[in-house]
């Protein structure tokens, strides 16, 4: 799992989490941030990387499932309703 999300001090963070439903808590742990930066272009980056990383990795396992990278639009909306109240 890779999320993006934006944390205390306007920090845009990145995580990922294998095989998650395993652990005992749904809490990040501290090795699972990836990048912590105030650009949320730079944390999309950093985001589609990791997939690109996972997506080699199911290929050599032979998935062939599609995975659709981060987007700016995918990620306003959830900004906009928690800056200003839009729906």
């Amino acid at each position: 799992m890779v999320w993006i999300e934006r944390r205390p001090g306007a920090i845009w963070s990145v995580g990922r989490a294998v095989n998650p439903q395993h652990r005992a808590s749904d809490e990040p742990r501290r090795d699972d941030w990836l990048f912590e930066g105030y650009e949320l272009s730079d944390a999309l980056q950093a985001a589609n990387d990791t997939l690109e990383d996972d997506v080699r990795v199911l290929e050599q396992d032979g998935t062939t499932d599609r995975v659709r990278p981060f987007t700016r639009s995918e990620v306003l909306p959830f900004l906009e309703r928690y800056f200003f109240g839009r729906r």
